[in-house]
């Protein structure tokens, strides 16, 4: 069912994410700046730390079941961060010293050991992990994502598993988190024609697990959801307005220095970028592309 099965789309054609239409959600300027004029951000060391236990984690389910202990994914830790090294070498420059270095993958061993705390993966064997997909919806607006790990019960029933390093939402914010799990039981919906059972959050900062049973009605809610969404996205590209919106994440976004709610002057819009966007709903193959460009 798994293997390989992605939909024929070509990767160059726009699309959007779990992850893009949060950010529209949360501020469409910062959603301006990351999917339409693709400004470069410099990766922070929270997330890089994500993306070295994400593949460490990846890792150790390539290992035989009996081989996955704590103490061999700790071990993990350091090949994983020199394979990231030997392909972006500029990351060590985010370290001011060893010292600094050091405790920064200390802190990455002891998510990686959080983890055995919540799952045994030696009783699992994941149908796939870091899994692409794609699909159209509604009138042919593309959605794409990278799913972390994907389970299917010897009854069939599909599980949808994503690793987070930080901690999980307060209630209040439950629901919003849950949407990124909610995009991606849309799209194996639309894609496989069976609703996944579960729909599983794995909070590494402080061992909580937040989950989902979804039912059709909440898929087609979120399909719903989803399509108003680019619908109001689709009317700021073509006004050009991108309103900032103020929230607590403020203090933690790239682009605060050209954010006119600080004072800052957006970038003229490229109309080429927007032309891109806008041919997301059923648009023609290798015009843009504006989702994340990979796994974390």
């Amino acid at each position: 069912m798994w293997a390989g099965r992605t939909s024929v789309t070509s990767m160059k054609r726009a699309a959007v994410s779990a992850s893009r239409a949060n950010d529209f959600k949360q501020c469409p300027l910062k959603f301006r700046f990351r999917a339409v004029d693709q400004l470069p951000e410099a990766p922070s060391p929270a997330a890089l730390k994500g993306t070295l236990v994400h593949a460490v984690l990846e890792r150790l389910f390539d290992l035989p079941a009996s081989e996955r202990s704590q103490e061999v994914a700790e071990r993990l830790v350091d090949p994983q961060w020199a394979a990231l090294l030997s392909k972006e070498p500029e990351h060590l420059t985010m370290f001011s010293s060893q010292e600094e270095l050091a405790t920064w993958l200390t802190q990455a061993r002891a998510l990686v050991a959080n983890y055995f705390r919540m799952e045994n993966p030696r009783r699992l064997e994941p149908a796939a992990r870091e899994r692409f997909v794609e699909v159209e919806i509604g009138d042919g607006l593309l959605l794409r994502g990278f799913i972390d790990r994907v389970d299917v019960a010897p009854n069939g029933a599909v599980r949808v598993v994503d690793y987070k390093t930080g901690k999980a939402p307060s209630p209040r914010f439950a629901a919003e988190a849950l949407f990124q799990m909610r995009f991606y039981a849309l799209m194996i919906w639309r894609l496989e024609g069976a609703i996944p059972a579960r729909l599983q959050l794995i909070y590494l900062g402080d061992g909580r697990t937040l989950t989902l049973d979804p039912t059709q009605f909440e898929l087609e809610e979120t399909e719903r959801e989803v399509t108003e969404l680019w619908a109001r996205i689709e009317a700021a590209a073509r006004s050009g307005v991108f309103e900032p919106r103020r929230s607590p994440l403020c203090p933690w976004c790239s682009f605060q220095a050209l954010c006119p709610a600080f004072g800052g002057t957006p970038p003229e819009l490229p109309a080429e970028k927007v032309a891109a966007l806008l041919s997301a709903r059923g648009g023609a193959a290798g015009v843009g592309e504006v989702s994340e460009p990979g796994p974390r």
